[in-house]
């Protein structure tokens, strides 16, 4: 009976965490340049002494999904999409080097280039500063060009890059803040490649319809799992009181 119970202790323990990936995916079905998270189950025997008759169930987390989502017009000169494939380079929290596919930028109170959550923007040399404008536009390599105060619209200084990269996907991993970095805790080259539009924000990848429908195949497979485990303790009950009869 003890292995029937610890067959479906475990799988019920592995649908509970797919479920909380897939909880987490749906709650960022709104967030701007978000990636689905991806998650997969598989068996893992349980080392020890005897013979290996147990296999434990793992869920591992797979990396993110590398769909691009749908394109959003907001006609508003500071929010960027990336083009097909490719990251906005910022600084995260710990002064490192991150990637995102947010793209709605502002200008803070130091000049300074940032997204929504806080993170500057890179340039070509650090975080993208720029100056104090009457105008300013964006071409589709991510180059900020600004009209300065006090001049008029035919003088158009180009200020910075935007640092746009495009590593190769097996290098990258995903963080706890939804940040990209890469996984030897390097820094990815500019890729002069990669475009971006002005005016657009890329909404988030995360297939709702989709998400919906494993949510409950989960549910009921969590249900399969403690039934297995009400039967096995079921079956233990009875075997206790035939054995007292015998």
């Amino acid at each position: 009976m003890d292995r029937m119970v610890y067959v479906a202790m475990t799988g019920a323990k592995q649908v509970m965490r797919r479920q909380a990936v897939l909880a987490h995916n749906l709650a960022n079905l709104n967030t701007d340049g978000f990636r689905a998270d991806l998650a997969h189950a598989s068996p893992v025997p349980v080392r020890g002494p005897g013979h290996p008759t147990r296999v434990n169930t793992v869920t591992r987390g797979d990396g993110f999904s590398l769909a691009v989502g749908t394109l959003m017009s907001t006609g508003r000169t500071l929010d960027v999409a990336v083009k097909g494939e490719g990251w906005l380079a910022v600084q995260a929290a710990d002064g490192s080097e991150a990637y995102t596919r947010a793209g709605a930028l502002s200008i803070n109170s130091l000049g300074l280039l940032e997204t929504a959550d806080g993170q500057m923007v890179m340039g070509s040399n650090g975080p993208l500063a720029v100056p104090v404008h009457v105008q300013l536009a964006m071409g589709n390599d991510g180059t900020i060009s600004i009209v300065p105060q006090g001049q008029g619209p035919a003088t158009l200084a180009s200020v910075d890059r935007i640092k746009l990269v495009n590593p190769d996907h097996r290098l990258l991993q995903k963080g706890a803040d939804g940040l990209v970095r890469m996984k030897d805790g390097g820094t990815a080259e500019a890729d002069a490649a990669v475009e971006v539009v002005s005016g657009y924000l890329e909404t988030s990848n995360v297939n709702m319809a989709a998400s919906l429908v494993s949510m409950i195949e989960n549910a009921r497979q969590f249900e399969m799992q403690v039934k297995m485990m009400q039967t096995a303790d079921e079956n233990a009950t009875r075997a206790v009181e035939l054995a007292r009869l015998s």
